[in-house]
C-alpha cells in the first residue's frame, strides 16, 4: 500500500522521535519506500544533515535513508556529500560505521561514477581505534562491500 506525501511528511518527522522503536519504524517505513518510490527525496537535505548528529541511531537513519534513495538522485545531491557519508565508513559508533559500509554497495549501484571514490574510502580505512570484539566485524563488513561493489 503507497504511503500517503501527507504521511511521509509525519512519518519523516518520526526519525527523531525519542523512543527509539518509534523511530526505527518510521526508518523501515520510509525505507520501504524509497525502494518503491521517490517520495522520501525531497528530503535528501534534511538526511545530510542528520549525518551530523550527536546521536549515533540519527546518524544512522540517515545514512540508511540516504543510501536508499540514490536510484532516485537525479540532481546529485550524494555526490555533493559522498565525502561526508564516506566518513561514516570509521564513525565513533562501530555499529554505526557498520551499517554505513554495509550500505554502501547500494551507493555503487545507482551512482557507478562514485565507486571508485567509496572503493578507495573502504580500502583506506583505518579500524584499528575500534575495540578487539568490533574490529573482525568492521573488517569482514568492509571486504564484503568490496566484493559487492566489484561485482557491479
Amino acid at each position: 500500500m503507497k504511503v500517503l506525501t501527507r504521511n511521509i511528511a509525519e512519518t519523516f518527522e518520526l526519525l527523531f522521535d525519542k523512543n527509539n522503536n518509534t523511530a526505527y519504524k518510521a526508518l523501515q517505513e520510509l525505507q520501504k519506500e524509497s525502494e518503491r518510490t521517490d517520495c522520501v527525496y525531497p528530503y535528501m537535505d534534511r538526511l545530510s544533515q542528520m549525518l551530523d548528529s550527536d546521536n549515533s541511531y540519527i546518524r544512522t537513519r540517515g545514512l540508511t535513508l540516504l543510501a536508499w534513495n540514490a536510484k532516485w538522485d537525479k540532481d546529485y545531491k550524494i555526490d555533493e556529500i559522498i565525502d561526508r557519508y564516506l566518513k561514516h565508513i570509521t564513525d565513533v559508533k562501530p555499529v554505526t560505521a557498520r551499517q554505513c559500509i554495509k550500505l554502501l554497495p547500494i551507493i555503487a549501484e545507482y551512482k557507478p561514477d562514485l565507486r571508485n571514490e567509496i572503493v578507495s574510502a573502504l580500502q583506506k580505512a583505518d579500524i584499528s581505534a575500534y575495540d578487539d570484539s568490533m574490529r573482525p566485524l568492521v573488517y569482514k563488513d568492509i571486504q564484503k562491500a568490496l566484493r559487492e561493489i566489484q561485482k557491479l
